[in-house]
């Protein structure tokens, strides 16, 4: 539905330095799904949404809509915003304060460029989508009596109700609190659902992309790192900076011992011992790479000492979270490893403890995050 081809677009300072951007992006996303750009604040995620959206103008690069070139700098195409068949809904949800709640979902149908659409049809499409965001009650009164959550459901039905193609979204539940955040990452999931529609989503909040996302592209100073199912992504991730920058881990550094293909199982010499990881890329003997494990991958007393990947050390803390206790392990002054287990297990303070690091489960990557050099 969405083809996106080595875009660039870079900003520059009033002194000519470079001031963020987006460098060589390449994205697909297919009908129906919803796509996440996932990254720290200045990543360039925000930018290449704009880029799509018509709002910014590339440098270079292409952009195809459902097989339509939009935007091709090699051609010299460029489809205005307003010709694109594309909704957004920003940040701030851009209500009309003077409109009731129809009259803002009803907006993009009375103004259509490309199809006026009748009084009775306007009606019934308004209805049937205040209906879905679970609107229906409040159409005549005014936008400005309703709360956070409301708003942001008025902002998506007025998006959907032209049906485009394509809806962007950019960051629309920042501005509410956490607890609304959460119940609604699950209706705009499934109105997304609902609606059928194509989505290409923003967001800087690790747990909105898993729980929203079909697939996400992680950025880091304007460069894709990776792109993958959340599960793929969060369980391999490719290199440090996705594993540090999703969800708790442990990272250490350390020296492959013999070559290893792409997808296989190497020893790696560290601070901790030997350690069998499994690579996300090639490595040559004596590279250093860095290795990464999920505190809840990582076994608590493990019965068998002569298994592989077992190391030892002494309980230095342990926090209660509800759903899990995480133990922070002195490994005797060489490293503190994080684990996490059912909060039914109980050990003390300065309680020794073995743990395995299943070789699966530990994954070594590369010390890069796809940062470009010309990017501050």
């Amino acid at each position: 539905m969405l083809s996106v081809r080595n875009l660039v677009k870079r900003f520059k300072t009033e002194a000519n330095q470079p001031a963020g951007g987006i460098f060589g992006a390449d994205i697909e996303v297919k009908p129906g799904e919803i796509f996440t750009l996932l990254g720290p604040s200045g990543c360039g995620k925000t930018t290449t949404l704009r880029c799509v959206a018509g709002l910014e103008r590339p440098e270079s690069g292409a952009i195809s809509l459902d097989g339509e070139v939009v935007f091709d700098s090699a051609r010299g195409c460029v489809v205005p915003m307003y010709d694109r068949d594309i909704a957004m809904v920003f940040q701030s949800y851009a209500i009309w304060p003077h409109m009731t709640v129809f009259e803002n979902a009803a907006y993009p149908l009375r103004f259509s460029r490309a199809k006026r659409v009748g009084g009775a049809e306007v009606d019934k499409r308004v209805t049937a989508i205040l209906e879905a965001v679970g609107l229906a009650g409040y159409r005549n009164r005014s936008a400005t009596q309703l709360s956070g959550g409301q708003q942001q459901r008025l902002a998506l039905a007025r998006a959907l109700v032209r049906r485009p193609k394509l809806l962007l979204l950019d960051e629309p539940l920042s501005n509410l609190d956490a607890q609304l955040r959460e119940q609604m990452r699950g209706e705009l999931k499934r109105i997304q659902a609902e609606s059928g529609v194509t989505t290409l989503y923003v967001t800087h909040d690790q747990g909105e992309a898993m729980a929203m996302s079909n697939r996400l592209a992680v950025l880091n100073q304007g460069r894709i790192v990776q792109t993958g199912a959340p599960d793929e992504i969060y369980d391999t991730p490719n290199c440090e900076f996705v594993a540090n920058f999703i969800g708790r881990t442990n990272l250490l550094r350390g020296e492959v011992e013999e070559a290893v293909a792409a997808g296989g199982c190497g020893a790696v010499k560290s601070q901790i011992g030997r350690i069998i990881c499994r690579f996300a890329a090639s490595a040559v003997a004596g590279e250093t790479v860095s290795f990464v494990i999920r505190p809840e991958n990582v076994e608590i007393q493990a019965p068998d000492a002569s298994a592989i990947n077992i190391v030892e050390g002494r309980v230095a803390a342990r926090t209660y979270l509800g759903e899990a206790a995480e133990y922070t392990i002195d490994l005797d002054g060489r490293f503190n490893l994080l684990a996490r287990a059912h909060p039914s297990l109980v050990l003390g303070q300065n309680e020794r403890v073995r743990l395995r690091l299943p070789q699966e489960r530990t994954i070594a990557v590369t010390s890069g995050g796809g940062a470009d050099p010309d990017v501050r």
